[in-house]
This record gives C-alpha cells, structure tokens and sequence, in this order.
C-alpha cells in the first residue's frame, strides 16, 4: 500500500511493460508459437479442404454412376415399350385382316341372312364362333398391351424423372467441388507464403496439428504420399544439383499431407537452405529418412511417429522448381548419406 501511494507513477509503468511482455510472440523471430496463429489455421483448412475436396468428388462419382445406372434402365424400358407397340401394331393389323375377310364373305348381312343363303348352315355356325372367339382374344391382347403401354409409361416417366433429379444433384455437387477446389488452391498458395516467410528468415513456424484420420496401416512400411507422380529420381543428371540427384521426388499438390514411411522418431525439422522446409526420422533399423521442400511440419523434434502418420505438408520451399515432395533415405541423418529409395522402400515391401 505505501509502495502504491508513494511510486503510482512507476506501478503504471511496470503494469504496462509487463502487459507488453505477456502479448509477445513465444520466439524472437516475430512468428507465433508452434502449434498456434495464422500458420496453423492456413495448414489445417488446407488439410481440411483437401479432406473436403475428396468427399465432394466421391459423392459426385457416386451419383454420376447413379445416373448412369438411371438411365440404363430408362433405356429398358424404352426398349420394352417399342416391343409393346409393335406387337399392339401387329394385332391391330390382324385384327383389320379378319375384318376384312369377314365384310368380304359376308358382306356385312346379319346372321341370319347368312344362314338362309348358306349351302351347309352348322359349318357357317362353326365359322362364326371361330371368328367370334379370334375376336375376343384379340380384344384380351389388345387390353394387356395397352394396359403394359401405360405402366411401361409411366415407369418411364418415373425413370426420367429419377434421372432428372441425378443430374440436378450431379450439378450441384460438382459446381460445390470446384468452389472447395478454389478455396482449396488459394489456401495452398497462402500457406506456400507461410513457408518461403519461414525459410527466408531462416526459423521454423513450429508444428501445424493436423485432425487426420486415426488409420492404423496393417504393414510396418507406405509410401510417403498416397497420390503422386514419380518425378526426378535418384542419381539423375541436371543443371538444379552440383553433382547427382540424392534422393526421389514425388510430383504432388501444395499442402498435401506427407506420411511418415515407418514408425520413427523426429530428430531434425529445420526451415532454409537448398531443402526449404524439411523432416528427418530416424528409424529403428538404423536407417534415416528426409522429407524436403514441405509448406508446413506437423511433428516437433523429439517426436515418436508412427507408419503412415502426417508429419507435414508438401509444397515448394527452397531451391524447389514446383511443388512436389523430396525423399530421402539415409544412412546418417547428414546430406551425403542418401541410398536408392525406391529399393530401399521396395525391401521393406513398398512398391512405387
């Protein structure tokens, strides 16, 4: 109380420096502390985008193979329609011949005329009830067609109906993915911006947690990405490396999720240089992996990791000409020390 009364001046100041203390970032390099700030949100609505994406796309084909369906059974119906009018067709013009045949021999008198005029009358009888009964199956004949002719109708009605409902959904599930693919392309380059800022300062943002899917892989060993293109490989030629090409890239979008090839730990996660942004693991074979050119990490060092887990993003950080991932297996975790990966994967029952 005597410190307040007499120093109000100095307590206002303290207060103050302590309060610009407290709103600081955790490291000095300006960025937000691992695992919180702008980083992680672009990292993880890039990883939820591409979560989306895939939903959008299976619910698409799911209902482009539904309309297809749809309107294979249209095309049934049609089909026994035709078959339908062309036997009502055919009984109708059977039905004019004995029409006809009928006015010709008869010419229309009444029975009983014909009856009179006739040399044998019980053959004429006989002829009259053959033709009397032609007539009522043709009419039974006549009613099942028209009776099939309406419901095929109208299944054919209801079929179209179907299939113009399928391609109204197909429509909007198609115009709902490519506006998550919009986003999804904005979000890439935006995080891609969050890792060239990290490289060129030379500091780490920290890990972006990623919410993926707990899936435990049956085998000890996967691939690092689940999609992509085999692009350089080992021990190719060209201008971008001083001497041979030390490890393979996979040719994959920015911010697709990179796995983790085996169960391991994080001992080096580091931002700058030729390889941007990038993760080494050291398994317990004694053999290292490095994941390079990566937009984001989603592991700290230190970190147990398990096959198949998301230890990053993929992107294009450092002397990287376009996206995609740089993989590595090691004998040390050093540069220098690479062996053939695609081998090296294909040993542990991974095939490329």
């Amino acid at each position: 109380m005597r410190f307040t009364r007499r120093h109000p001046l100095l307590t206002v100041v303290l207060l103050c420096a302590l309060a610009v203390l407290a709103a600081r970032p955790a490291d000095g390099d300006g960025f937000p502390a691992p695992g919180h700030g702008s980083a992680s949100g672009v990292g993880a609505e890039v990883a939820r985008l591409y979560e989306e994406a895939a939903t959008a796309t299976e619910r698409y084909e799911t209902g482009r193979r539904e309309a297809e369906e749809q309107r294979a059974r249209a095309r049934r119906l049609e089909e026994r329609l035709d078959r339908e009018r062309r036997e009502t067709a055919g009984l109708h013009e059977e039905l004019g011949r004995i029409a006809s045949s009928q006015y010709r021999d008869g010419g229309g008198l009444p029975l009983t005329a014909h009856m009179l005029l006739a040399d044998d009358p019980e053959e004429l009888m006989r002829g009259q009830r053959a033709v009397r009964q032609a007539e009522m199956s043709l009419d039974k004949a006549i009613g099942r067609s028209e009776r099939a002719e309406a419901r095929l109708a109208r299944d054919e009605a209801k079929a179209d109906a179907a299939w113009r409902r399928l391609e109204k959904r197909n429509t909007e599930l198609a115009a709902l993915r490519e506006d998550i693919e919009r986003k999804l392309e904005a979000a890439r380059w935006k995080l891609q911006g969050q890792a060239d800022a990290s490289v060129t300062a030379g500091a780490c943002r920290g890990a972006v947690r990623l919410d993926q899917p707990r899936t435990r892989f049956t085998t000890s060993w996967v691939a690092p990405v689940e999609t992509y293109e085999l692009s350089a490989s080992y021990g190719s030629g060209g201008a971008r490396w001083a001497n041979r090409h030390t490890g393979q890239d996979f040719a994959v979008p920015i911010g697709t999720p990179v796995r983790a090839v085996g169960a391991g730990t994080v001992v080096r996660v580091s931002c700058g240089g030729a390889f941007g942004i990038e993760i080494v693991l050291r398994h317990a074979d004694g053999y290292y992996t490095q994941y390079a050119h990566l937009a984001a990490v989603a592991v700290d060092q230190g970190e147990r990791v398990w096959p198949g887990q998301w230890i990053g993003q993929s992107g294009t950080s450092g002397n990287s000409t376009g996206p995609h991932l740089h993989f590595e297996a090691r004998i040390t975790p050093e540069t220098g020390s690479a062996v053939p990966p695609v081998p090296w994967l294909a040993r542990r029952g991974v095939s490329l």
